[in-house]
C-alpha cells in the first residue's frame, strides 16, 4: 500500500511540473500589419503635406520626413511644411511601431511645390562697402536705448564691413576706438526695405571665440513709435561664441522680453568652419526656424502679437554683453562671413 501511494505521489509531482512549464510559456509577440501611408500635398505651393498612416496593431508611428527631421505620433495623423523653394521631392518612411516594440515600415515619394517668389536679396556679388541702396548702419555703442552693455563700437568703415569674392564680411576687431576696447559693424535695412511675412534665408559662417556673438534678425519697423519689445524683435539666428554649436531661435514681445523671451535652440556641427543656412519662415499662424532646413524651432502667431506688420532685417556681430558675455583676452579679431540674404513671399 505504501508502494502504490509513492507512485502515485511521483505521478502528482510529474503532472504538475508539467502544468507549471505550460503556464510560464511567453505569450507571442503581436507585430504590425497592413501598413498603409497616404500623402496630400497642399496646392497652394506653402510646401505643407499631410500624412496618415494606419497600420493592424499599431500603437505609434515614427515619420523620417526625408530631410533629416524626424516625428513620432500616436494615431497616425501629422502634417509637415518642407520650405526650400522649387518643386522637390522627397522620400518619407514611416514606421509602425506595436505595443510589443515590432516593426513594419514602409515609404513614400512626394514631390512638394514651395513658392519662389523672391521678394528682396542681396547676393553680395560687389566688392567693396555694402550696397548703400539695400543697407545703413546704426553707429555707436547702443548707449542710447538699443545696446546690451556690449565691448564693441559699430562703425561704417570698411575694415568692420567689406564685400569681397562674393561674401560680405562683418569683422569684429580688438582695438581702442571712442572709448571702447573692439570694434564692429551692425547693418540693417531700416528705411530701405522691409516686408510682412515671408521665408527669409541666410547663408552664414560665425565666427570663433569666447565673447563673439554674432546675430542674424529683425525688428518690427514701427520700433521709432511703438518702442521695445512692443514692435516685436525676431532673431533668426544668434550664437555665443561661449556655447559652441548651440544656435538661437527667438521672439521678444511683451511679458516675453530679454531673459523672458520664447525661443528654441539647435546644435550645429562645425558652425565657424562652415557656411549654414539660418531659415525664417514667417506666417500669418506660425514662425518656424530651421538651420539647413532642419526645423527645429515652432512658435504659434495669434492677434495681439506683433508680429502683423513690417519688419526690416539686422546683421552684427557683437562682443560681449549681456549675452555674449566673457570675452576671450586671446581674440583679436573675428568674422562673420555671410554669402547672401533672400526673402521670399510665402
Amino acid at each position: 500500500m505504501k508502494h502504490v501511494t509513492g507512485i502515485m505521489m511521483a505521478l502528482l509531482v510529474a503532472l504538475s511540473s508539467c502544468g507549471k512549464s505550460n503556464d510560464n510559456t511567453p505569450p507571442e509577440k503581436v507585430a504590425p500589419l497592413n501598413l498603409v501611408v497616404n500623402a496630400t500635398v497642399s496646392t497652394d505651393s506653402s510646401g505643407t503635406v499631410i500624412f496618415t498612416a494606419t497600420a493592424d496593431h499599431a500603437v505609434s508611428y515614427d515619420y523620417d520626413f526625408g530631410n533629416g527631421y524626424i516625428r513620432t505620433t500616436a494615431n497616425g495623423s501629422t502634417s509637415y511644411t518642407y520650405n526650400t523653394p522649387g518643386t522637390n521631392n522627397y522620400s518619407v518612411q514611416v514606421t509602425a511601431k506595436s505595443a510589443d516594440g515590432l516593426t513594419i515600415a514602409k515609404s513614400v515619394s512626394v514631390a512638394v511645390p514651395v513658392s519662389t517668389a523672391l521678394l528682396w536679396s542681396d547676393e553680395f556679388n560687389q566688392d567693396g562697402a555694402p550696397d548703400p541702396k539695400k543697407w545703413g548702419y546704426d553707429i555707436g555703442n547702443g548707449d542710447n536705448g538699443w545696446g546690451n552693455a556690449e565691448a564693441q563700437y559699430y562703425t561704417d568703415r570698411l575694415q568692420n564691413a567689406q564685400v569681397s569674392n562674393g561674401t560680405l564680411k562683418i569683422n569684429a576687431q580688438k582695438e581702442s576706438y571712442n572709448g571702447k576696447d573692439y570694434t564692429s559693424a551692425r547693418l540693417l535695412t531700416k528705411g530701405k526695405f522691409d516686408f510682412t511675412y515671408g521665408r527669409v534665408e541666410v547663408s552664414a559662417k560665425l565666427p570663433a571665440g569666447g565673447g563673439t556673438w554674432p546675430a542674424i534678425w529683425m525688428l518690427g519697423s514701427n520700433i521709432a513709435t511703438a518702442g521695445w519689445p512692443a514692435c516685436g524683435e525676431i532673431d533668426i539666428m544668434e550664437h555665443k561664441g561661449n556655447e559652441p554649436q548651440k544656435i538661437y531661435g527667438t521672439v521678444h514681445h511683451p511679458d516675453h522680453a530679454g531673459g523672458n523671451a520664447d525661443g528654441g535652440t539647435t546644435m550645429v556641427t562645425n558652425e565657424t568652419g562652415a557656411f549654414h543656412k539660418y531659415t525664417l519662415d514667417w506666417s500669418p499662424k506660425q514662425l518656424r526656424w530651421y538651420v539647413d532646413d532642419k526645423l527645429y524651432f515652432t512658435f504659434n502667431n495669434a492677434a495681439g502679437l506683433p508680429f502683423d506688420h513690417n519688419f526690416f532685417i539686422l546683421l552684427n556681430f557683437a562682443m560681449g554683453g549681456n549675452f555674449g558675455g566673457a570675452i576671450d583676452p586671446a581674440f583679436t579679431k573675428g568674422t562673420m562671413e555671410v554669402d547672401y540674404v533672400r526673402v521670399y513671399k510665402n
